[in-house]
């Protein structure tokens, strides 16, 4: 065989290997439902659940658990999931400074002991990206 051949037929298997490899620690976009039945099954992959915080008809936070006196690292809240459901999800990092602000948030964790986990909270500011009227 020929280098070239060889160099090319390393290069497939480690691509190959990449591929898979990568496939398996992507996540799904899931509901609360979904993510908890996972969790049942023993499936401990991360899960990616979209929502909306929950809010009083004024508009305010409700079930936001935060105080960086006691534990900088520990944040709760109650994320309402495409489905309507709605989860307490434990963040243990600071709050994100922008979540009061944000239009749909994006949990990436998964349950455990029946409590859902985020590893990571992404953030959707609709003002970031609403069209201004230029005069």
């Amino acid at each position: 065989m020929k280098k070239s051949h060889i160099i090319a037929l390393v290069m497939i298997v480690v691509s190959g290997f990449l591929i898979f490899n990568l496939g398996e620690e992507s996540s799904s976009y899931d509901s609360f439902a979904t993510a908890r039945e996972r969790a049942k099954v023993g499936d401990s992959k991360s899960t990616h659940v979209v929502g909306k915080l929950k809010k009083d008809a004024m508009g305010e936070i409700v079930g936001l658990e935060y105080n960086p006196q006691v534990n900088p690292n520990l944040s709760k809240f109650i994320l309402v999931d495409t489905l309507q459901q709605e989860e307490m999800v434990t963040l243990y990092q600071p709050l994100p400074p922008d979540l009061a602000k944000s239009d749909r948030v994006v949990v990436i964790g998964k349950f455990q002991n029946d409590k859902f986990i985020a590893d990571e909270v992404l953030l959707k500011c609709p003002s970031k990206y609403e069209e201004t009227e230029v005069k």
